[in-house]
């Protein structure tokens, strides 16, 4: 799982420095307004979805402002009355599967976008259905190792009630820990409480196989992938390829 960790870490750094951080906001509040509608109300205590989303909202450096409001008209029945979810399966070059997760408030645009993105880079849509087997609703949450010993952050994971916790490479900066989706937020704050860096907490699809790609198999997903990321209805894109440190790297440098 380097690879994979090596690639997160990557996306996540080109998140914070996207110039286009007005985007990112549309998006953040997208998933709070559908947390509330979907997740069972305003009131974060009682709506673990939107807690989540408040969460995300905030570590990207979402104005709390912007938050409450967003939250207040979600409520109020406005905001957000056409928005659907709609996730889109298929595969990208070299056979890795794909979940492409939107909010729209106009399916058709959304279905034309998303299929002229995989056709115009090497991928295939496909039926609903093809690849979700493949993935696993779990909390994943990377604590920044910054020179502490692996098997000691390892432990404290464990108390915090991780269920599993990747090997780093040596070069990886953060340790990745999954939990049950409902435990994410009790095995934050407990990580925390221990002056542990949180780098990433969320509630993600996790793939239960993996796929190992080649040099130019990796460099093609990775661009199909920010190409369908780059889409305004896109809220995330998951796939089982295992992406080598080099390659990402490499894709990242170009």
């Amino acid at each position: 799982m380097s690879g994979h960790s090596k690639w997160h870490q990557i996306r996540r750094q080109k998140g914070v420095n996207d110039a286009r951080r007005g985007q990112l906001f549309t998006r953040l509040g997208r998933e709070l307004v559908v947390a509330v509608r979907e997740g069972g109300g305003p009131d974060p205590d009682a709506n673990f979805r939107l807690r989540m989303a408040i969460q995300r909202a905030r570590d990207a450096n979402m104005p709390m402002d912007n938050i409450e409001r967003t939250i207040k008209r979600a409520a109020g029945g406005g905001e957000g009355a056409s928005l659907e979810e709609i996730t889109y399966e298929g595969y990208a070059p070299g056979g890795a599967a794909l979940m492409v997760q939107t909010v729209t408030d106009n399916r058709n645009r959304t279905a034309a976008e998303v299929r002229s993105t995989f056709s115009k880079n090497g991928g295939n849509l496909g039926e609903a259905g093809c690849v979700d087997w493949i993935f696993e609703q779990r909390g994943v949450i990377e604590v920044a190792i910054e020179g502490r010993d692996i098997d000691e952050l390892t432990l404290a994971a464990l108390d915090a009630g991780a269920e599993d916790v990747d090997t780093p490479g040596e070069d990886d900066e953060t340790l990745v820990i999954y939990t049950e989706p409902s435990r994410l937020a009790e095995a934050r704050d407990a990580l925390e409480k221990q002056s542990l860096t949180v780098a990433r907490a969320e509630v993600t699809m996790v793939p239960k196989t993996k796929i190992d790609l080649g040099e130019k198999e990796s460099l093609q997903t990775l661009r199909l992938i920010e190409k369908l990321e780059d889409l305004d209805d896109v809220q995330n894109v998951y796939t089982n390829a295992e992406i080598a440190d080099e390659y990402a790297e490499k894709y990242a440098a170009s």
